[in-house]
């Protein structure tokens, strides 16, 4: 959020039941602050119910997604049945009684306008959006160059969205190539990165999975043919959250460079893959890779890719880079483009490459309690 302008007294608000959209319920009689709640729903694309009180019957309390409760009301909402998702929204900044209000009616969070309107914008979209369960979002690197990393990121994409997952494969690397052309998709009507380039605050997720090329049943966020454009962190923050609340599976193919917009990117990740050949200075120079990421990225691990020297396999190159091994990536000669005669990474779903991806996802649902 950058400024404090909200503070949580208990919990995050919920998400639309079932990922459903659903329309926030304000209750206030304070005309100017029900002028301001309305106009920031406009804003976030939400149309609220709107009550003096508790609504009776008292429905619309138990199941509005968020509950904006004007300070002004709070007294009257004191009886209502305590529930998640409730945001206490006043004007005085000086009036220390607004947190005991808070905890009287069990509200999650404490809101001040005018400082905490894109905090309560980005809430009200969320609910506009439906927003449940984010993305697992993995991202993959190699410890050094040519090591498959993008081979891998893109069979674990068309592996996901084989499997019937939403999924989108972000091509983070501007120098790499276009992992639409390893899809076999350089020509496909959508966008690319540049055009996201001015994108400041608040991207719709609806909005960027439509906008994007659609290949092998999943979206694809590459690079286009023209000059090299800087994508601002800013931007890569905002259209990597959109992805994210889209729910399903969001897998990155990341530069061994870490700046300022691969950093957003780390922050967002929910685990990162380590693609290291099993050679001794490979495993050196993924050292260096990896305690850079490590800076940022809680849970990193070795993806190992032989074939192997005498003396070493997949877990001594995980003990040597202090990482848990992830598993061995098997390599699958022959891999072009769908048009030159070759379907891409794990597409037929058959074959080592794609039993690897298969058991990946298994295992990472479940850890993550998606499955």
């Amino acid at each position: 959020m950058g400024e404090t302008v909200a503070a949580a007294v208990t919990q995050e608000p919920p998400p639309a039941a079932s990922g459903r959209p659903g329309a926030p319920l304000i209750v206030t009689e304070d005309a100017a602050l029900l002028d301001d709640l309305l106009r920031l729903c406009a804003a976030a694309g939400a149309t609220p119910e709107v009550h003096h009180g508790v609504p009776r019957p008292r429905g619309s309390w138990e199941a509005a997604p968020l509950v904006l409760v004007g300070d002004d009301a709070a007294r009257r909402v004191r009886g209502a049945a305590r529930r998640r998702g409730v945001v206490l929204v006043g004007r005085d900044q000086d009036d220390s009684g607004v947190w005991r209000r808070a905890v009287e009616i069990g509200a999650d969070h404490v809101l001040m306008l005018p400082d905490g309107e894109q905090w309560l914008v980005d809430r009200i979209a969320d609910v506009a959006e439906g927003v449940g369960r984010p993305a697992l979002t993995v991202g993959v690197i190699g410890g050094r160059g040519g090591a498959g990393a993008s081979t891998l990121a893109c069979a674990l994409a068309v592996t996901a969205a084989r499997e019937g997952l939403r999924t989108l494969l972000v091509d983070a690397d501007p120098l790499g190539g276009g992992l639409d052309v390893l899809l076999g998709g350089e020509t496909a009507d959508g966008l690319r990165w540049p055009a996201f380039a001015a994108s400041r605050g608040r991207v719709g997720g609806g909005a960027l999975e439509e906008s994007l090329p659609r290949l092998h049943s999943l979206r694809v966020l590459s690079w286009d043919r023209g000059d090299c454009v800087a994508v601002p962190p800013q931007a890569v923050r905002a259209v990597l959250a959109a992805a994210r609340r889209r729910g399903g599976t969001v897998v990155v193919d990341l530069p061994r460079r870490i700046d300022d917009g691969v950093a957003e990117v780390l922050a967002q990740l929910d685990l990162g893959l380590l693609v290291v050949p099993a050679e001794l200075r490979a495993v050196a120079a993924a050292g260096r890779v990896a305690s850079a990421m490590g800076m940022v990225l809680g849970d990193l691990r070795a993806a190992v890719r032989g074939p192997y020297p005498p003396g070493l396999d997949d877990r001594e190159v995980a003990r040597l880079l202090g990482l848990p091994l992830a598993g061995e990536v098997p390599v699958e000669s022959g891999l072009r483009r769908p048009h030159g005669g070759k379907a891409p990474p794990a597409a037929t779903g058959r074959g080592p490459l794609a039993r690897f991806c298969r058991e990946f996802w298994e295992r990472a649902l479940i850890e993550s309690g998606a499955a």
